[in-house]
């Protein structure tokens, strides 16, 4: 196996992987906290790295139907979330491209600059 190659967001609150510490996004990148996962609490961040994902699955949500794909650490595979493809009502289309990360599954930290 060669060498798992990582991005780094920057900035000073940084949301890591709650199994292995690898960064995946920062503060700045945020949009909300209401929302629930499998795992209770769960938030929505307009970009996060050091992800893979699964094939796209049709699911139906508390918000409607949507097309998803779960979210893995790249580093660890744990899943984390997933990331939001395609949303079938207007009104969830905010969503689409966006991911969603549980917060059981994911630590906040101050990043030491």
């Amino acid at each position: 196996m060669g060498r798992v190659f990582l991005e780094h967001l920057g900035g000073t609150r940084l949301f890591s992987c709650a199994n292995c510490d690898t960064v995946l996004t920062n503060r700045t990148e945020l949009m909300s906290t209401r929302f629930t996962g499998s795992t209770g609490r769960a938030f929505l961040f307009r970009r996060v790295v050091n992800l893979w994902h699964s094939e796209v699955q049709d699911r139906v949500m508390l918000t409607g139907r949507h097309m998803v794909r779960d979210v893995f650490c790249k580093y660890c595979d744990a899943k984390l979330g997933w990331i939001y493809e395609f949303a079938v009502e207007e009104s969830q289309r905010y969503k689409e491209g966006k991911v969603i990360l549980e917060r059981a599954l994911i630590t906040e930290s101050e990043c030491i600059e």
